[in-house]
């Protein structure tokens, strides 16, 4: 099994998916969201596989616990440390730093159970075994 390709992929299809999202959501976004959405989809896969017997609501609070922690520290990094100002939560009720907010995080475990649910599936890694 080529799991180096397995990730690869995953990676640029979190990427690209993050990417796509944030065009339909906010008309815009930033090279580094390429890069988080990557690694938030390679985690959310490691949980699916490594919690197959996990009830799907606490997977989707795992996972939306993931997504707000990766962007907490990209926040941190490209918002505050890079003064890049990729986005701001300041407005929207209960944010930390106007990086992080209850709000995404409610959306993002909605993600988690849309994704969990009928996209990340156990049988997915076969399509690259060699």
């Amino acid at each position: 099994m080529n799991y180096f390709l397995y990730y690869i992929f995953i990676f640029l299809l979190g990427g690209q998916g993050y990417c796509t999202l944030e065009m339909l959501w906010r008309g815009r976004t930033h090279y580094s969201m390429f890069f988080a959405g990557g690694i938030i989809l390679m985690l959310l896969f490691y949980i699916s596989a490594e919690m197959k017997k996990t009830p799907l609501l606490k997977k989707c609070l795992y996972g939306a616990a993931v997504i707000t922690a990766v962007e907490f520290v990209f926040g941190i990094i490209f918002n505050i440390a890079l003064n890049m100002n990729v986005w701001n939560y300041e407005n929207v009720p209960l944010n930390i730093l106007g990086q992080i907010c209850l709000p995404y995080s409610i959306l993002w475990f909605g993600l988690c159970f849309i994704l969990f649910k009928w996209v990340i599936k156990d049988n997915f890694i076969l399509k690259f075994q060699a």
